[in-house]
C-alpha cells in the first residue's frame, strides 16, 4: 500500500497544533467543571476539546473570528437553555423549540455557520441539567460556555504562539 501524500514540516505544524489544543483544551477544562461538579469534569474536558478543534484553522483572523462565532453562539445557547429550565422542565418538545429558537438567533446574528454548534450546547445543556438537576440549569449552562470558551482560547492562543504556514500546502480541515 502507497501512502498517498506526504508529511512536511506544515502538515506535522498541524498535527502538534491539534496536539497541543487538546491536551491543554481539555486539561483546563476539566479542571475548571472540577471545581463545581467533579463526576462531569472529562465532559467538560471533552466539550472544551471539541471546541477547540472546531475553531483551529489555518489562520490567525480565520480562527480568530471561528472563536468569536463559536463563543457567540454558545452564549446564545446557554443562555436560552438556561432561561428555558428556569420557567419549564426538561422536555424533548421544549429543547426542540429552544434549539429551532436558538438557530434562529444565530441566523439574525449571521452566524450560521456555528447554528449548529449552538444548537448542540442547548441540547447537551438541556440534558446533562435533565440527567443531574442538583446542579442547576444557570451552573449547568454557565460550565457548558465557560469549557467552550476554554477550548476557544487555546486554539486561539496556539496558533497565535505556533502559526501554521502553508508555502503552498494545504491544511487539513
Amino acid at each position: 500500500m502507497r501512502f498517498p501524500g506526504r508529511i512536511t514540516a506544515g502538515t506535522l505544524t498541524v498535527a502538534v497544533q491539534y496536539v497541543i489544543v487538546s491536551l491543554i483544551a481539555y486539561l483546563g477544562a476539566y479542571s475548571f467543571t472540577n471545581l463545581v461538579h467533579g463526576s462531569y469534569a472529562s465532559i467538560g474536558g471533552l466539550w472544551a476539546m471539541i471546541s477547540g478543534m472546531v475553531v483551529l484553522q489555518a489562520t490567525m483572523d480565520a480562527t480568530e473570528s471561528t472563536a468569536g462565532r463559536r463563543v457567540f453562539g454558545s452564549l446564545v445557547g446557554a443562555v436560552l437553555s438556561a432561561a428555558y429550565l428556569l420557567v419549564f422542565p426538561f422536555s424533548p418538545v421544549g429543547m426542540a423549540l429552544s434549539i429551532g429558537i436558538t438557530v434562529l438567533i444565530c441566523q439574525a446574528f449571521q452566524v450560521p455557520d456555528h447554528a449548529r454548534l449552538a444548537a448542540i450546547t442547548v441540547g447537551a445543556i438541556m440534558i446533562f441539567s435533565d440527567l443531574n438537576p442538583e446542579i442547576g440549569p444557570v451552573v449547568n449552562a454557565a460550565l457548558r460556555f465557560g469549557e467552550v470558551f476554554i477550548g476557544s482560547t487555546v486554539a486561539v492562543l496556539v496558533v497565535r504562539f505556533w502559526p501554521f504556514s502553508p508555502k503552498d500546502e494545504t491544511r487539513a480541515e
